[in-house]
């Protein structure tokens, strides 16, 4: 493959960065001090139901929307466990704020499906770009001369309103009928400038209210054929980890968000106990109680192996991508197990705080009731879904894979 002037540019210029070691250890450290101030404008951002621009810009300069991207397209070349341990940080912070970076840091690994040409345009004027995009294959594009007419309204695109790319998953169809392959209708992704795009304020949810995550429409849209890409069988335009299938790195990213978001929950039921909250008709403040303590342990054992089996799984995701051993259905089936048994301990753990917190976590000015709520609605999501067992199981009776979602 060619190498482009951008790029060029970009890798005689790579030896005097800073190593990825340093950036990462620089932004972990950068979000540790932005966490207080996002913490503090959570009722902001859950009652304007989206994340502030303000925020959104602090991310990209700090580079979270490039982490694992290479130097030769302006990335920072980290890893996916760096990444995992950012996610939660600022889920710990705000459960939306957390979301929206998740889906920001996932929609760069699955944007170098895209060809390099596309990716050089996205990050050649803008590195620190935010581009989001919907999955699921509910769009038309139309085959005509030359490329695509595309249209369609696509539901779940968090962060669309702080995004410069906004990315859309479609069916391939010609005069109106869906192309069929052996597996089943073709599908192609569009990634456009979000001024391309129509925003649908339909976001009013039970939980995760602040992440923005609107309707997204595109009208009769022309799309050049060699701008439309496969987003699950598509080769990578980029060398190193990302050539291998990404999917099993999205489970974690979700259970990094998942495990931030009780982290933020024992925070704060520890912040209540230490103020000297005493129950109605109790002997003694509550953090003395023999009962509470040992409840608080519980659940902090819970979040503990929560933690623990998200840091393992995408360690060794990781340690196989760098290697070119990763398996697109045995790990995907183990992410997916992985990322199930997380989100459950991770409900255990913010239903537990919110049981312990008494009355008053009631009130929707209660964190704890927030974090309630945000934590049943990550969980509803296609990687909280406990369905996903099944195909791990099969692979640990030694049934041959098969990929968990397409079942082939």
């Amino acid at each position: 493959m060619a190498t482009s002037n951008v790029q060029t540019a970009r890798i005689d210029s790579a030896a005097s960065q800073p190593q990825p070691a340093d950036d990462a250890a620089r932004l972990i450290t950068a979000l540790h001090e932005l966490a207080p101030k996002i913490a503090a404008r959570s009722k902001e951002i859950e009652d304007g139901r989206r994340v502030p621009g303000d925020i959104a810009v602090s991310l990209r300069k700090l580079g979270l929307f490039r982490t694992l991207l290479p130097r030769s397209l302006g990335g920072l070349e980290l890893t996916a466990p760096d990444v995992v341990q950012m996610l939660e940080i600022l889920a710990a912070a705000d459960s939306s704020v957390g979301w929206m970076s998740m889906i920001g840091v996932t929609s760069q690994i699955f944007c170098t499906r895209a060809p390099l040409a596309v990716l050089e345009r996205v990050y050649q004027n803008d590195p620190d770009a935010l581009t989001v995009g919907v999955g699921t294959p509910v769009g038309q594009a139309e085959k005509i001369d030359g490329g695509y007419r595309v249209s369609g309204r696509w539901p779940f695109s968090s962060g669309c309103q702080n995004a410069q790319w906004i990315a859309g998953h479609c069916v391939v169809c010609k005069d109106g009928q869906p192309l069929m392959t052996e597996h089943g209708p073709q599908t192609k992704l569009v990634l456009l400038p979000a001024d391309h795009w129509r925003i649908e304020e339909t976001w009013q949810a039970f939980g995760l209210t602040g992440t923005g995550s609107h309707h997204v429409v595109l009208d009769d849209i022309e799309v050049p054929e060699a701008e439309a890409f496969d987003l699950f069988g598509g080769k990578s335009a980029v060398a190193g980890p990302l050539e291998s299938d990404v999917m099993p790195f999205n489970a974690s990213f979700h259970s990094a968000v998942a495990v931030g978001i009780a982290s933020g929950a024992m925070a704060d039921l520890v912040a209540m106990a230490n103020s000297g909250r005493r129950q109605l008709f109790a002997a003694t403040e509550l953090k003395d109680s023999a009962v509470f303590q040992h409840e608080v342990g519980k659940l902090d054992a819970e979040l503990r192996a929560a933690r623990a089996l998200t840091r393992m799984q995408v360690e060794e995701q990781w340690s196989r991508a760098v290697a070119g051993a990763v398996d697109s259905k045995a790990d995907l089936a183990e992410g997916l197990q992985g990322s199930a048994w997380v989100h459950t301990a991770c409900v255990n753990v913010v239903s537990g705080c919110y049981a312990l917190s008494g009355a008053s976590a009631i009130m929707n000015s209660s964190p704890l009731q927030r974090r309630l709520r945000d934590i049943h609605t990550a969980r509803q999501h296609f990687f909280g879904q406990e369905r996903f067992y099944g195909p791990a199981g099969r692979n640990v009776l030694g049934f041959t894979p098969v990929h968990p979602i397409s079942g082939r």
